[in-house]
């Protein structure tokens, strides 16, 4: 199975992959596509079962870091900048991890070295399998932005449209994910953000990540929930340039 992905950019630019959150799709990096093509290019992809990429399960936070290192190894990419959001933030710490050769740069926003206990997850996975999108999608906004944020339809849109299984694999992979005791190995350059108001992974998570991956800098975007790179575009979208311009590709 191939996640389905596309370019945008510079063919000659450096490659900067662009993960996403749970229940959004590779439109999720919208905002941040007019400022990050002028000087790279950008690889965007779908989780399975969401936007354009087929349906699977039984996998775990490795292997969906696999599938997207199959894409890499796909179109011939060596190390690449990667920034993720969530999930996606996830499967960049994984691939620091698993594939440290690949991985030249980092920015991991809203997200986390676990996920909270398992039980959870496996909760909504059977949410989901036995009621549809729905019930998660009217939950997800108080998790995603701020009292008043008007933006939100599209994003919500995303979650509606993504296959009830395929979302379900996705909760059981971040249901077994904890590189708490490993994130000492992680040796790209990495910026973490943090959403002031994020109630899924609020910033004391991205203190965890920062204070344990070597060099790690930390943001915490004020006024910004979970999805912090739509809610405050400006703050993020600044923030993971000036971070890739500094260490991707190396001076």
């Amino acid at each position: 199975m191939t996640l389905h992905h596309r370019f945008d950019g510079p063919s000659d630019a450096p490659v900067v992959v662009l993960g996403p959150s749970l229940g959004t799709t590779l439109d999720l990096w919208e905002p941040q596509l007019p400022a990050l093509t002028r000087r790279w290019r950008v690889l965007r992809y779908d989780l399975p079962g969401h936007g354009g990429s087929p349906t699977v399960t039984g996998f775990t936070m490795d292997d969906l870091a696999g599938m997207v290192l199959a894409v890499l190894d796909r179109h011939r990419l060596d190390a690449v900048g990667y920034a993720g959001v969530s999930l996606g933030g996830a499967i960049g710490t994984t691939l620091a991890l698993t594939a440290p050769g690949r991985v030249g740069s980092l920015v991991l926003c809203c997200t986390s070295a676990r996920f909270g206990p398992p039980e959870p997850w496996h909760e909504r996975a059977a949410l989901v399998r036995r009621d549809g999108m729905e019930p998660v999608a009217r939950a997800a906004g108080a998790r995603w932005f701020t009292p008043g944020f008007a933006g939100a339809a599209p994003y919500l849109a995303m979650l509606r449209g993504a296959d009830p299984e395929g979302y379900a694999a996705c909760c059981e992979a971040l249901a077994g994910f904890d590189a708490r005791d490993r994130l000492g190995l992680v040796e790209a350059p990495t910026l973490v953000i943090a959403g002031a108001e994020d109630p899924a992974t609020p910033p004391d998570h991205g203190r965890v990540l920062a204070g344990g991956i070597p060099g790690a800098e930390l943001l915490v975007v004020s006024e910004a929930a979970h999805l912090a790179n739509v809610e405050r575009p400006d703050v993020v979208t600044g923030a993971l340039t000036g971070h890739l311009a500094s260490s991707w590709p190396i001076p």
